[in-house]
């Protein structure tokens, strides 16, 4: 038995480690924060779980319910939502819950109440679960004042007054990328030890990247601007060679590669869609956080993603996030139309 190899594991940055040094920067803080986001690195390995297992215990197939959105609830679906709101609630830390999965926001009884507000989609792509596609969850986390009674108000806020957000991957490796506003930060699932370990420190998307993701099959119903940047991604002009086109149809699966390799993910708006497919609270927001934070930018075709203010819980956005010169060059083509 190799005991040094084995004394060498128990050096590592686990994600418990990690969040508690960044609390040990903050003398002011109580830990109410760092016991949330270990509840809800719990849910994600329970998910983790649940998600290999998937085929095997029958939690593949539809549940025979709709959710909001009009999609077809996957049995998965259904679990990872009652896992992530159970964990968030026994948590003690949580007031206002927002899932995709449901209507209505829950508010957490007085009793369990706390002062943060988490806004998660518990199982994104889960249309992919059949055939084995990366999926994952996605969670942002925005404080609350506490001198009043919760109300759908405090969940309605910008992106940019975000506290945290991260997601979490279900794929060849189980990651968890996390930022609490100072970085970026990856964190992999070791099933050995059971613990989430820092696997990618203070990740950085680079400047401009090779590769373009987004869903061709609707290229005939999208404006100038977007129709024009793909074209140009294809046939550059400067002479340079084209980008890649890299699509899965996993904003999880995407978007981490995006953040990797660089380069840009656009859900643009289109005629079918004019507000664009993808929800703002729990899906633009959250990526948007992160690849700011990794210095990359997001932009909605109006304005800076995170300054957008929602109306209403499920509102929806285009979206166009990545490599800050790729974002610059579809940010250019939109001013130019106006």
């Amino acid at each position: 038995m190799d005991h040094s190899a084995d004394a060498q594991r128990t050096d590592l940055m686990t994600i418990t480690r990690f969040v508690l040094n960044q609390q040990s920067n903050h003398p002011e803080s109580r830990g109410d924060f760092s016991i949330l986001l270990s509840h809800i690195v719990l849910g994600c390995e329970f998910l983790c779980s649940a998600v290999n297992k998937a085929g095997l215990a029958k939690l593949i197939g539809l549940a025979g319910e709709t959710n909001v959105q009009g999609e077809e609830q996957k049995k998965l679906d259904v679990l990872s939502n009652d896992v992530f709101i159970k964990a968030l609630v026994s948590s003690g830390r949580t007031c206002i819950l927002v899932s995709e999965e449901d209507e209505e926001a829950t508010f957490v009884e007085a009793s369990k109440r706390g002062k943060y507000c988490v806004v998660f989609d518990p199982l994104d792509g889960s249309s992919n679960i059949d055939c084995g596609v990366s999926i994952g969850t996605i969670f942002g986390i925005y404080l609350i004042k506490e001198d009043h009674e919760p109300t759908i108000e405090d969940v309605l806020q910008p992106g940019k007054n975000m506290l945290a957000a991260g997601y979490c991957i279900y794929g060849s490796s189980c990651t968890l990328v996390l930022s609490t506003g100072s970085g970026v930060n990856g964190f992999t699932l070791d099933p050995s030890l059971g613990e989430f370990i820092l696997t990618h420190p203070d990740i950085k998307i680079p400047k401009k990247g090779k590769i373009y993701s987004v869903n061709e099959g609707n290229a005939k119903n999208w404006d100038d601007p977007t129709t024009k940047y793909v074209e140009n991604c294809k046939y550059p002009r400067d002479g340079s060679s084209p980008k890649s086109l890299r699509y899965i149809g996993s904003m999880v699966a995407d978007v981490h590669r995006t953040l990797l390799y660089g380069g840009i993910f656009l859900y643009p708006a289109d005629k079918k869609s004019p507000n664009g497919k993808l929800r703002v609270l729990y899906e633009v927001f959250p990526m948007s956080f992160l690849m700011e934070q990794a210095g990359g930018q997001a932009f909605t075709g109006n304005q800076r993603a995170l300054d957008l203010v929602p109306k209403k819980l499920h509102e929806r956005s285009p979206i166009f996030l990545g490599s800050y010169e790729d974002v610059e060059e579809i940010k250019a083509l939109y001013a130019a139309e106006e």
